[in-house]
């Protein structure tokens, strides 16, 4: 049995939901992550960073955009030491400027993925995947990295089950 793990960043607080910003006490990705695993098993690992982004949405948008312009590799609380334990590894975010949140990167570059098979999940309020396979595919050398799946975030608290159901429907269509 293949042995499974599911990186996430997820944003709580403030967050673009459906054309406006909205408090949410879990981020929308954190509950994808979430579903996973409830799906297929396997471990969670949230990244999260040192110093946190601001609570003001705008704000937090401008600090996501001078990280992707300056190519930044935010400092994480915690990283793993390796995935050597796991066959599949999900990687999930909401769509920040086109990719996955700096820190991702932070963590992911750390890590030697050679032949671990890896898929993305991408929560966004319009964007889809944006690059996020071609930055899967950078940032995960060795690995063979599949195709994701793009959850609509507002979709997540508006219909639950159907988000559920993509996510099941994307799970079952892969080589686990």
């Amino acid at each position: 049995m293949s042995k499974n793990l599911i990186v996430y960043y997820s944003r709580k607080g403030a967050n673009y939901v459906g054309g406006n910003i909205r408090s949410l006490p879990k981020g929308n990705t954190e509950v994808c992550a979430e579903l996973i695993q409830k799906s297929v098993g396997g471990d969670l690992f949230e990244v999260e960073t040192v110093k946190p982004y601001s609570e003001d949405y705008n704000t937090c948008t401008e600090e996501a955009k001078a990280e992707k312009a300056a190519d930044a590799r935010p400092a994480l609380k915690a990283y793993l030491d390796d995935v050597a334990a796991y066959d599949n590894i999900f990687v999930c975010g909401p769509c920040w400027w086109g990719t996955y949140p700096y820190p991702v990167f932070s963590l992911l570059e750390k890590l030697d993925f050679t032949g671990k098979r890896v898929w993305g999940l991408m929560t966004h309020e319009g964007s889809g995947l944006g690059s996020s396979r071609r930055d899967l595919v950078r940032f995960c050398p060795g690995a063979a990295v599949g195709e994701g799946i793009a959850i609509l975030g507002s979709e997540v608290l508006r219909a639950p089950e159907s988000v559920e159901n993509k996510i099941k429907a994307w799970l079952a269509g892969l080589e686990l």
